[in-house]
């Protein structure tokens, strides 16, 4: 077992998932909870150390009511915030959830300061800029999940159409966590062929529609709450590639500094992921209408950032 620790902050369906993923693999020593629904958090930290008992593994979940118990973690992944209703978009929440996050760094950050920080809350990539603004730390240990989710996704989509083994199938998003998302069609490959190869422009339209729209639709059929599983395991799996050190490429939402011609924001791109966060950040060669559908993404994250700077 890996003697690390990984702190949650935001025990709703997300974290409490995570954690219970993070608690049944055997990742880290420690996992510790926090919430402002302490009894809540103490009810989650006892159901995930059971399962993990269940499962054999010693790692220790832990609810921290005081200040002074969340401490020391290598990972700490922020996942509080309001959930989207119906008819909500993830922009809607940009000030509310803007205030939530500062709020969490000035009470977690000074005793987890060597952190890694993995934010979850939306609107994702306008989080990851207030993350970054608020603890001034270096771009990459304070980062996004967005793209593991989104090219998930479009990779399902795919699968639907085509009815091929999920593992047979490469897909890729980039750009803003929004409906001006960019999944890379170019990119695509099924079973080696290109997506272009294998599908009319009407299926891939399809595909790419419902890529967009795939959080919305959870949030639509569940009503009272957003999609938690698929968000939850992307976590685990970037937490993974830093605790394994094992140097995968994942397209996370980081701050640019010159990459695809972009400066000043965060934005999804792939990056490489190792035990000091974001190890490299990768460039791929986009075609014109590519890098304008990215220029869409852009502004999309401008816009919010402008906003919370008003």
């Amino acid at each position: 077992m890996n003697n690390k620790t990984i702190g949650i902050v935001g025990v709703g369906n997300v974290g409490s998932t995570l954690a219970f993923n993070l608690a049944i693999s055997g990742l880290c020593n420690k996992i510790l909870l926090k919430d402002i629904k302490e009894d809540f958090t103490k009810a989650m930290a006892l159901d995930i150390s059971q399962a993990a008992k269940a499962s054999n593994n010693n790692t220790t979940i832990k609810a921290c009511l005081n200040k002074g118990e969340f401490k020391d973690c290598d990972i700490v992944i922020i996942t509080a915030g309001i959930a989207r209703k119906p008819n909500m978009s993830r922009e809607d929440l940009l000030l509310i959830n803007a205030k939530i996050i500062e709020d969490i760094f000035d009470d977690i950050l000074e005793q987890n300061k060597e952190a890694i920080y993995i934010i979850v809350s939306n609107p994702l990539d306008a989080m990851v800029y207030v993350a970054l603004t608020k603890s001034k730390l270096p771009r990459n240990r304070v980062f996004g999940m967005a793209g593991v989710l989104d090219s998930a996704r479009f990779k399902h989509y795919i699968e639907e159409k085509i009815k091929i083994p999920y593992k047979k199938i490469d897909a890729l998003v980039i750009g803003s966590h929004s409906n001006t998302m960019l999944p890379l069609v170019n990119f695509a490959k099924v079973d080696d062929k290109n997506l272009n190869e294998i599908l009319t422009k009407d299926e891939i339209e399809d595909i790419l529609e419902n890529t967009k729209n795939g959080g919305a639709r959870i949030v639509e059929l569940l009503k009272t709450g957003s999609a938690y599983f698929a968000p939850a395991n992307s976590c685990f799996l970037m937490c993974k590639a830093i605790l394994e050190d094992s140097k995968e490429v994942f397209p996370v939402s980081a701050m640019l500094l010159n990459e695809y011609n972009y400066s000043g924001f965060p934005l999804g791109i792939p990056c490489v992921l190792g035990k000091n966060g974001i190890e490299d950040f990768i460039e791929l060669s986009l075609n014109e209408n590519e890098k304008k559908e990215l220029e869409n993404s852009t502004i999309t994250v401008i816009n919010s950032i402008n906003i919370l700077k008003k």
